[in-house]
């Protein structure tokens, strides 16, 4: 008997099955139930490694199971081909993006093919192909005439090296995610999407998701909804004379009351202070408040400074006395506000309303500056140099005096409400989705910005807007990007008045092209739509979606905002994209104990163990070498 030799008899049966067209998955004439089996699509910014075989080979066995069983499997497979991962490998290798991308397509297609994985190949989608990012940006612009995207000033997280901006949930421990750069925090003008008006859906949907519950937990986390009210603090009036010399100014309602969110209005008689961010601080410089040196020093150093580094727990507290103070509107005292960069200017109102005896920061904050701390809540915790922050009964609150502190939340706001102090609101730590990118490998977002009319879309007849193929490509430290040298494409007119005008230059994040890519697989061709209704009615939502735990507050959350957003304008009639979700785990570097990646040069080529062993084996090993 000759020795078994797999790359010959897996070839064969390889080759059987491409010519038979046995993966590929029917979209009508069979009476077989539909199962769209997807996984992640890789980035082709390196060779193919073990990591992705481990990926792919679990759900692929899932996938002929379901086949056995007689389901109709569609498991297809693609490219998310544009982001940094693949510009700086180009650069690295001294390539352009274009030809690295298509090289490393080209081979990581035939590793693919080489597992002997049930993928669909007649589906491959590439987010590179102008056919594809077509839709993508017309996707952008039904957002965009829908007021779900905009262009504002904004603080952005800016990676120095690879000098673009980032969204919060690319910035880990304060540190960029890719190249793990120290972040820069800039004031710059970019295009975002308002996911924040979906805030309610996204936590509220997940309840009928069958997905693992860390992950869900981690994106209400991550959008952090919290409910209370929002009080009014009027400023002290025989002050603001004093810190507001134009009259015009200090008849600014504004400027006349801070505004605070909590969801402790049961502690406002043991506010005993207000913090503003130095953000709300700085606004109200700009409005005519002649502040001292001393707090126009502290503004100035606290917003070069990036959230994280402002809200470390064990970072110690600083401020500045704002030399004014506000009136506790329950108890009707004069209490001092203070700047402190432990506040955050975009989190709720900017300011906080300082409860010491209450909470943990305040009273740290307190002990240090020598500020008053009042007692408010009784339980069973004894206030022994530490805050008591749980609930309670009430004392030294007047009339609320022995109410619980539910009963007392509810109260105490009703009361505000009537004396047009305070209101019930729900408040968010999710901001919008900022998607510019000053880089070049991307798709161009699809406005054109002129001087009369301002920032207008492309026509439709006129996309795609082409990536244009720049010999200079590399990122400027100016904070605008590369295709702002492309002098003739970036000429243009107004597509309202006709007029000399500029097309938009930064690109959009990569999480756009990865956020509808699972609709485009039904119908991968077609050219008058993104995929048309009777297609994705026979496939979607999608009822198994294998992935890592690492895109639960990214991809994840960003494909549920679009897919919301698309159904809000009855362009899909299904609102979420995924029914079941499961994440696998990691091959990891056993020297490191790391993740194996390629950006981190420790990923293992698995062709070499498939000319050893056989593509089954590796398979196999992959399906038994521990929980997947």
């Amino acid at each position: 008997m000759s020795k078994y030799n797999p790359s010959k008899i897996e070839k064969k049966w390889q080759q059987y099955w491409e010519d038979k067209k046995l993966y590929q998955a029917e979209d009508f004439g069979h009476d077989k139930k539909n199962f769209l089996l997807l996984v992640e699509f890789p980035y082709p910014s390196g060779d193919l490694h073990t990591g992705h075989w481990f990926a792919f080979s679990v759900p692929d066995i899932y996938g002929r199971y379901l086949r056995m069983n007689g389901f109709n499997v569609m498991y297809p497979i693609g490219f998310d081909a544009f982001g940094l991962p693949a510009e700086n490998a180009a650069i690295k290798h001294n390539i352009h993006p274009r030809d690295w991308t298509k090289k490393n397509i080209t081979k990581m297609s035939k590793q693919l093919r080489s597992m002997g994985a049930g993928f669909d190949w007649s589906r491959e989608v590439s987010t590179i192909d102008p056919e594809y990012y077509r839709w993508t940006q017309w996707i952008f612009i039904q957002l965009y005439k829908d007021g779900l995207a905009y262009r504002a000033e904004t603080l952005v997280n800016w990676c120095p090296q690879d000098k673009t901006v980032l969204a919060n949930e690319q910035v880990i421990d304060n540190k960029c995610d890719r190249c793990g750069s120290v972040v820069e925090q800039r004031n710059l003008s970019q295009w975002m999407f308002k996911i924040t008006s979906f805030a309610d859906r996204l936590i509220d949907d997940l309840q009928d998701l069958d997905w693992p519950e860390s992950t869900k937990l981690a994106q209400i986390n991550w959008i952090g909804r919290s409910e209370g009210a929002k009080i009014k603090f009027p400023v002290s009036i025989r002050q603001l004379a004093d810190q507001f010399p134009e009259p015009e100014t200090r008849n600014q309602k504004l400027e006349t009351s801070v505004e605070v969110f909590t969801t402790r209005p049961d502690t406002l008689f043991g506010a005993t202070f207000l913090v503003v961010s130095p953000e709300l601080a700085q606004k109200w410089m700009g409005m005519g408040w002649e502040a001292s040196q001393e707090v126009k020093d502290y503004i100035s150093q606290s917003l070069k400074k990036t959230d994280l580094q402002r809200q470390e727990e064990t970072k110690d507290k600083t401020g500045v006395s704002a030399g004014f103070n506000a009136i506790n509107p329950m108890t009707e005292k004069e209490i001092p506000i203070w700047i402190a960069d432990y506040v955050l200017g975009h989190y709720g109102t900017g300011a906080i309303m300082a409860v010491p005896a209450h909470d943990q920061r305040d009273y740290d904050f307190a002990k240090k500056y020598g500020l008053p701390i009042k007692e408010v809540v009784l339980n069973e915790e004894k206030f022994i140099g530490v805050a008591n922050e749980k609930e309670g009964v009430l004392i030294s609150s007047g009339q609320y005096d022995g109410m619980t502190s539910e009963e007392a939340r509810k109260k105490i706001t009703q009361f505000l409400k009537e004396k047009g102090l305070g209101e019930l609101h729900k408040n968010y730590r999710l901001h919008d989705w900022v998607l510019s990118r000053q880089r070049y490998w991307g798709v161009p977002i699809p406005m054109i910005n002129c001087s009369d009319c301002g920032y207008q879309p492309v026509p439709e007849t006129e996309i795609p807007v082409k990536l244009q193929p720049l010999k200079d490509f590399m990122p400027a430290d100016d904070g605008r990007s590369p295709l702002a040298k492309a002098g003739k494409w970036l000429k243009v007119k107004c597509p309202k008045c006709g007029k000399n005008a500029e097309r938009e230059t930064d690109t959009m994040d990569t999480f756009v092209d990865s956020s509808w890519y699972y609709m485009r697989y039904t119908d991968p061709k077609n050219e008058k739509e993104f995929a048309s209704q009777e297609k994705m009615a026979k496939w979607l939502p999608v009822p198994l979606y294998f992935g890592g735990a690492e895109h639960n507050t990214m991809h994840l959350l960003y494909s549920r905002f679009i897919t919301k957003a698309l159904r809000s304008q009855n362009l899909i009639d299904f609102s979420e994209p995924f029914f079941g979700r499961r994440n696998h785990g990691f091959i990891m570097d056993s020297t490191t104990g790391q993740k194996m990646s390629k950006s981190k040069g420790q990923a293992v080529d698995p062709d070499e163990q498939v000319a050893k062993y056989g593509a089954d084996t590796m398979r196999m090993y992959f399906a038994f070498m521990g929980p997947y």
